[in-house]
């Protein structure tokens, strides 16, 4: 049996009643000596209920039983407290153990605050509604003004509040165009559709690069494919978030239903684009690989490069919705395209190539500090230069590991600040920006 708390008295007049109390008392003291005894009748209920009304305020409330059958239960089962009473009674109801109850309380336990506003925030509004009109236009009318416009798509995320998206994260954007002047970018953030990512965008659009940012319609996103139901359900808190933020899941999710809904390449927005992508199909890169066997064994979902309604995409988001933890990090991510692209390694159906780490991810994350170090001495000068060499020679794109390299500071003669000085479209401002 389960005790539930419920509250059967309440009143808003709490004030109200001491002041009466208080006119009253001293309406008595002043009263002649032969009234008092006639006021004693009157007053002295009022006494009574003042001293009833502090015991229970300072005792926390009376605690009386009731079973849900009794007619004063069945009206509170029905009947939720107001919360802006100030004095209550409170009854406890014994509510019977049910599956539907026992099933809730253990799938989705109360979310930390930060997860209950980014759900607030995914909940469609009049511009989100908008996305898949505004979407279309977009890419119908760059097709229509310019013939050799859009001949390559490109997409990335941003999930976090606009002030963090800063000058790494603009200056990913210059190596995008820097190789695919005639590329168009559609960034899906909410934050990034406003004034303000209008004005951090205007230095491309004025320079006649194609660039938007549009608030995601979570809903047609989901719509007709294997997380439809699961994001139904997080919406009603019916899924358990975990420890992992939920917008970083969710941008796992999302990259791969645009993709799914309209084939181009997602990017990162700490991928450094070093040479042009055309050419590359229906691809995605290893992130580490065996050193016995020489073959990959994981990948990384930060670069990928699919078709519209590619199978291997849909086994993804598959995948997401069925398998989903929020307490692993990576576990919806990196290594749920590992998962998946091992278990159809094979299948004709799921034609995919799989580039080696060079291609994408020439450093692991876990050496990543070694790309934003300036030279040291004479040898790790020319260990720097060789690395350099074949970064420029085979990698497609850098990927910086923001998780773990934000906050490194870029060293004069670094590899990167020399990647980023061939890569950037307003180099004066975005170096010396990085620099400092």
């Amino acid at each position: 049996m389960k005790i539930q708390k419920k509250r059967i008295f309440q009143t808003q007049h709490s004030n109200q009643l001491y002041i009466i109390t208080l006119i009253s008392l001293f309406m008595f003291l002043a009263m002649p000596k032969q009234k008092k005894v006639f006021s004693v009748l009157f007053l002295l209920p009022l006494f009574l209920l003042a001293i009833f009304v502090t015991v229970i305020i300072f005792s926390g409330g009376l605690h009386l039983l009731c079973t849900k059958n009794e007619p004063i239960c069945r009206y509170l089962h029905n009947s939720p407290p107001k919360t802006e009473t100030t004095i209550f009674l409170s009854i406890k109801e014994t509510i019977p153990n049910s599956p539907s109850t026992n099933q809730t309380s253990q799938s989705a336990p109360k979310m930390p605050r930060k997860d209950r506003l980014f759900l607030r925030i995914i909940h469609p509004t009049a511009r989100s509604k908008l996305f898949a009109q505004r979407a279309t236009e977009f890419f119908n009318s760059l097709n229509l003004n310019n013939a050799s416009s859009c001949n390559l798509t490109f997409f990335m995320t941003w999930i976090s509040p606009l002030k963090y998206f800063g000058a790494r994260e603009l200056v990913a954007i210059e190596s995008l165009f820097k190789s695919h002047q005639n590329a168009c970018l559609l960034i899906i953030s909410s934050t990034m559709d406003s004034s303000k990512g209008v004005k951090l965008l205007k230095p491309f659009l004025d320079n006649g690069f194609q660039v938007a940012a549009f608030s995601p319609d979570y809903e047609y996103l989901v719509s007709d494919t294997p997380a439809e139901t699961w994001f139904d359900q997080l919406r009603k808190g019916e899924v358990n978030p975990g420890d992992v933020s939920i917008g970083q899941n969710l941008s796992n999710l999302v990259r791969l239903l645009i993709l799914y809904k309209y084939g181009g390449i997602y990017l990162d927005t700490d991928v450094i684009v070093m040479k042009s992508f055309d050419g590359l199909r229906n691809c995605i890169g290893a992130q580490t690989i065996d050193a016995v066997t020489r073959q990959w064994s994981r990948l990384n979902n930060a670069v990928m490069v699919f078709d519209k309604k590619h199978p291997l995409v849909l086994e993804f988001i598959r995948e997401f919705a069925s398998t989903f933890d929020g307490n692993k990090w990576g576990h919806n991510g990196p290594y749920l395209v590992s998962r998946v692209v091992l278990r159809v390694a094979g299948k004709l159906s799921f034609n995919v190539t799989v580039l080696p780490p060079i291609a994408f991810y020439p450093l692991d994350w876990s050496r990543i500090q070694v790309l934003f170090q300036g030279p040291i001495n004479g040898s790790h000068t020319q260990w720097m230069k060789q690395k350099l060499y074949w970064i420029q020679k085979d990698s497609f794109a850098v990927h910086l590991w923001n998780r773990e390299s934000k906050s490194m500071r870029m060293e004069q003669g670094s590899i990167v600040a020399r990647i980023l000085s061939d890569c950037c479209l307003f180099c004066n401002s975005s170096i010396k920006a990085l620099l400092h």
